[in-house]
């Protein structure tokens, strides 16, 4: 651990004190919240799905703010290249009159990058974040640029409008941590939204942390033990997805075509490990397993033709799996 590791306390604090500069312009959407915050302390990648008018743009602008990281938005339309991602080398004269190529760098290169109805992009457009998103690094012209630290995509996507739209590729689905499923207001909520929203006052968010202290939070929690017990029983959560495995459900035999990746088995650790640290503890227990499970595995249990006709949800399968997982873990004792 680095000279500059942080305790449990202070952890816990700078997370609260995230949240709620977060809430002081977001109205609800504390599970959201807490979600988005989990991945940017793991240093990973959020998927946010909702309608249009539900703030996802607006939540992360203002986590961006809270956390007074370098922010950069790029806004997804079908005729976005590559190249406007990433950036291009471009021909400019030398100080001898020479022409040179220099690199001229895109909005790919910041910490906190929005990733606005991702989407709408095509299929090689969204390409252009795989790298970038696995390996930290982009390589244009055979050169390859490192990214900045902290560095994570948080996306959103319009699951209704379909129109115009290029469906996220199953291995650039895996690259997200969490699918985060944004949902409507309460009427309460909607009430507090619309006194915030049309008045001549604007909440906005203040710094409440910077980059540093949040690789320090993501090293505390990379080195959070957890108990072989807990690696055990994630393990096997994530082979019973696989509907040709001896302990898939009958749920996921009959409506899973895949199921999670290994990447699935990293999101659930990682999640649980950073759950347990904002409820200030060191021991992660099951209860933070399954409360990361739904958005951990959501976007990575592919539906067969069954699944889909039935409108069976993702959701349904992983909860089911969770009791049965939970049912038999208790007999064995």
């Amino acid at each position: 651990m680095s000279d500059q590791a942080i305790a449990l306390e202070e952890f816990s604090q700078l997370a609260r004190n995230i949240e709620a500069e977060v809430g002081r312009v977001i109205v609800g959407q504390d599970d959201v919240v807490r979600d988005v915050l989990i991945c940017v302390l793991a240093g990973r990648h959020a998927l946010l799905e909702g309608v249009p008018g539900l703030g996802k743009t607006q939540l992360i602008r203002t986590l961006a703010d809270a956390l007074d990281l370098e922010f950069s938005r790029i806004q997804f339309t079908p005729d976005l290249m590559p190249s406007d991602i990433t950036g291009t080398n471009i021909m400019e004269d030398d100080e001898s009159g020479r022409k040179i190529f220099r690199f001229q760098r895109g909005p790919i290169f910041a910490n906190l990058i929005l990733a606005d109805e991702i989407n709408r992009a095509t299929p090689k457009t969204q390409s252009a974040l795989l790298e970038a998103m696995q390996e930290k690094t982009v390589t244009v012209g055979g050169t390859m640029y490192p990214m900045a630290q902290p560095f994570f995509v948080l996306a959103t996507q319009n699951p209704v409008e379909q129109e115009g739209t290029y469906p996220l590729p199953e291995a650039q689905l895996d690259r997200f941590m969490f699918k985060i499923n944004v949902t409507f207001p309460t009427a309460d909520e909607l009430v507090s939204i619309i006194e915030r929203t049309t008045g001549t006052q604007t909440a906005s968010a203040q710094h409440v942390a910077t980059g540093q202290q949040v690789i320090n939070m993501r090293e505390l929690a990379l080195n959070t033990p957890v108990a072989s017990h807990i690696t055990r029983y994630v393990a096997r959560l994530i082979v019973a997805t696989h509907p040709t495995h001896a302990d898939a459900s009958d749920m996921v035999r009959r409506y899973v075509q895949y199921g999670a990746s290994p990447r699935g088995a990293q999101a659930l650790i990682l999640g649980a490990k950073i759950n347990a640290l904002l409820e200030g503890r060191f021991n992660v227990a099951l209860d933070d397993v399954s409360a990361v499970a739904a958005s951990a595995l959501r976007h990575r249990l592919l539906l067969n033709f069954e699944g889909m006709a039935e409108g069976i949800s993702t959701d349904h399968i992983v909860a089911d799996l969770l009791r049965k997982m939970t049912a038999a873990l208790e007999e064995s004792r």
